[in-house]
C-alpha cells in the first residue's frame, strides 16, 4: 500500500488496514485518523505512537497485556507469528522452551504484562538474555521500555505494510 492510497482511505479502511498495527487495539488507527493526510511513514508511526502516550493508563496496560508472550503458540495473531519465527522461536529445542516459558512467567509476575520486544532481526538467544536481564528492570524504567517495543513492533509492521 502506498502512503497516498492510505491518505485516501475513508476511515473505516483507514481502521481495517491499520487496527493490527499495534497488537490488537484498532483504537491506535481510529484516534491516529484524523491527523491525517500523513506525508511520510515517520509521520503516520509518531501520529499512532503519539495516541499511545496520550491514552488513559488502563488502554496502555490493555495494549501492553494484547501482546502474546514469546515463544507462546495459542493466541498469536498472524504478524507475533511470522515475526516470532523470524528470530526462531519456533525452532527452541525443549530446554529453551521451558526456559522462556518460565521467565516469561516470572517477568508477567513481576511487571503484570507480558515480556516485550521487537523481534526482528534478534536470534533466540538474543531474546533468552534480554528477558534475563530486563527482569531486573525496576517496574516504571520496564514499562516504559515495553511500550519502546511496541513501538519498534509497530514501525516494523508499518515499513512492512507501506511502499517507500
Amino acid at each position: 500500500m502506498t502512503m497516498a492510497a492510505l491518505n485516501g482511505l475513508d476511515q473505516e479502511s483507514f481502521i481495517q488496514a491499520l487496527g493490527w498495527i499495534f497488537e490488537d487495539s484498532p483504537w491506535v488507527a481510529e484516534r491516529a485518523f484524523q491527523a491525517r493526510p500523513f506525508q511520510s511513514l515517520d509521520a503516520l508511526h509518531h501520529a499512532m505512537t503519539e495516541q499511545v502516550e496520550r491514552a488513559a493508563s488502563a488502554e496502555r496496560m490493555a495494549l501492553l497485556n494484547a501482546h502474546p508472550d514469546l515463544g507462546a503458540r495459542a493466541r498469536l495473531s498472524q504478524a507475533s507469528s511470522a515475526e516470532q519465527a523470524g528470530a526462531g522461536l519456533d525452532s527452541l529445542t525443549p530446554d529453551e522452551l521451558e526456559q522462556l516459558l518460565r521467565s516469561n512467567a516470572a517477568y508477567r509476575h513481576r511487571f503484570g504484562f507480558p515480556f516485550l520486544l521487537a523481534v526482528k532481526g534478534s536470534t533466540k538467544y538474543d531474546i533468552l538474555r534480554a528477558l534475563q536481564a530486563r527482569i531486573e528492570a525496576s517496574p516504571e524504567d520496564e514499562y516504559r521500555e515495553a511500550l519502546r517495543q511496541v513501538y519498534r513492533i509497530a514501525r516494523f509492521r508499518l515499513e512492512d505494510l507501506i511502499e517507500s
